[in-house]
């Protein structure tokens, strides 16, 4: 490994530490002596990378440290291209587009013959069959995902019925069929799965949710584990988690 390499492999390495590791620990992921370590580490704090710590202690990277031009190895560029060509094919606009605009700016800064690389991999993504039909707006559902803020929902099911709820949403989920938003619905007092494109109006409302998202979140796919239908293939206006109770 080129020393270059092995600069930004222990940058790497650092970032996922979030608390001090020993330089025994690093140098042996890195597989390289503690000697050269020590060395790459007063190299990284000679180019101005915030690392603290000292032979003995731990080192740890603070956050707000960006890295120098990007480098991927084979492997992380297939995954990233085969990543972006997926969103480009399934989700909506607004979400393609910033798709789009990421991979330009991440392509802008790559070495030529890794620009190469990443516009040339051979992994493809399938044919879409999605058809974009919702008439609400997906970015309002994403903007209240990410403020916590509660939705006031009107909502048809599978044979027209029409219902209004108060939900808290909580996570977006991409099919290659359909689109469905994770929710809790305060009328149903549980988590319920709601197509996008049976959404007939959406609004944003001033509350905030009473928990927070990410608590919501793991405890919506605790429920979820287990044996169950794929969320896009069940049925139903609202269906409820498989583990849930259904409510009228």
């Amino acid at each position: 490994m080129a020393r270059s390499e092995r600069l930004l492999a222990l940058l790497q390495v650092l970032r996922r530490h979030r608390h001090a590791v020993s330089g025994a620990t690093l140098a042996g992921e890195l597989g390289i002596s503690i000697r050269t370590l020590y060395r790459d580490i007063a190299s990284l704090q000679a180019q101005g990378a915030d690392i603290e710590g000292e032979p003995g202690v731990g080192y740890v990277l603070r956050p707000g440290f960006m890295l120098p031009p990007l480098m991927f190895s084979q492997g992380e560029l297939e995954a990233l291209m085969l990543g972006f060509r997926w969103v480009q094919k399934f989700a909506d606009a607004p979400v393609t587009k910033a798709a789009t605009d990421a991979l330009a700016k991440i392509s802008a800064v790559l070495p030529a013959e890794l620009r190469e690389e990443l516009e040339n991999t051979a992994l493809l993504v399938g044919p879409r069959r999605i058809v974009d039909s919702e008439i609400v707006d997906l970015a309002l559902i994403r903007t209240a995902i990410r403020r916590e803020r509660k939705l006031r929902l009107s909502y048809a099911d599978s044979v027209g019925a029409l219902s209004e709820r108060t939900i808290w949403p909580v996570a977006l989920g991409y099919f290659e069929d359909t689109r469905m938003l994770v929710a809790w619905c305060e009328s149903r007092q549980g988590y319920r799965h709601f197509r996008t494109e049976r959404m007939l109006a959406l609004a944003m409302l001033e509350e905030r949710f009473p928990r927070r998202r990410a608590a919501m979140l793991k405890e919506w796919k605790e429920t979820e584990a287990g044996p169950r239908r794929p969320i896009g293939a069940e049925p139903g206006a609202d269906t409820p988690s498989a583990n849930a109770k259904s409510q009228p």
